[in-house]
C-alpha cells in the first residue's frame, strides 16, 4: 500500500537492533530493509555502528565500560527516534547481554517497541567474508579485541529473530525480518 506522504505517522515507531560479528551482514540487512521500507512511507533512520563511532562516540574506546557506554548512547538515539514514530534499524554489534538489556528496558520504560535480532553468522564465516580486513589485522598481531576472536561476543539467548546470514541471499534475511515486523505491526 502506498501512502501519501513520505512523513505517514501510520506505523508505531520502534527499534530493531541487529547485533552480531563483525562482517555478519548487519550493515547489509538494515540498509537492504531501509530501501524497501521508505518507498512505502515508512520513516526509517538506519543508525550504523561505524557512522557512531566516527561521530556520536569518537571519544570512547573498545573497553568493556566503553562498549557499554557506546551502546547505552545509540540505544538512547534509537529510542528517542522510535519513540517519535521513527523504525530505528541499529546494525550496532553490542557485545555484551547486559548492554544490550539496559537498551530494552529503556524501551520498556517508554513503553516502545523493541526487537533483539542476531545476525546468527559464524566467526570463520566472518573471518572470510573480513569486509573491513579486521579479521586479517587481528591475525597478523596489529588489532587486539576483535569481538568473537580475542574478546568477548554474547549472543543472544532468546533474539525476537536469529537471522542464519550465512545460508541465505540478503534479500531472504530481509524477507525474514520484514516478515516479523508485519507481525509486530511495525511495516
Amino acid at each position: 500500500m502506498k501512502h501519501p506522504s513520505p512523513y505517514c505517522t501510520c506505523w508505531p515507531g520502534g527499534t530493531v537492533w541487529l547485533t552480531g560479528l563483525p562482517s555478519a551482514g548487519k550493515s547489509t540487512i538494515a540498509s537492504e530493509l531501509a530501501r524497501r521500507l521508505t518507498p512505502q512511507g515508512r520513516r526509517v533512520e538506519v543508525l550504523d555502528g561505524d557512522e557512531n563511532r566516527a561521530l556520536l562516540t569518537a571519544d570512547l574506546g573498545f573497553s568493556r565500560e566503553d562498549r557499554f557506554a557506546n551502546v547505552q548512547r545509540v540505544g538512547l538515539i534509537a529510542e528517542v527516534l522510535a519513540r517519535n514514530g521513527i523504525l530505528a534499524l541499529v546494525p550496532v554489534i553490542a557485545p555484551y547481554a547486559d548492554a544490550r538489556e539496559a537498551v530494552r528496558k529503556r524501551h520498556e520504560q517508554s513503553g516502545t517497541p523493541y526487537l533483539e535480532i542476531h545476525v546468527a553468522t559464524p566467526v570463520q564465516v566472518c573471518a572470510e567474508r573480513d569486509v573491513k580486513g579486521l579479521y586479517a589485522r587481528q591475525a597478523a598481531g596489529d588489532l587486539v579485541g576483535l569481538t568473537g576472536v580475542d574478546d568477548p561476543y554474547e549472543a543472544p539467548r532468546a533474539p525476537d529473530l536469529a537471522i542464519p546470514a550465512h545460508r541465505q541471499r540478503p534479500e531472504e534475511s530481509v524477507a525474514l525480518l520484514l516478515g516479523l515486523l508485519r507481525e509486530r505491526g511495525l511495516a
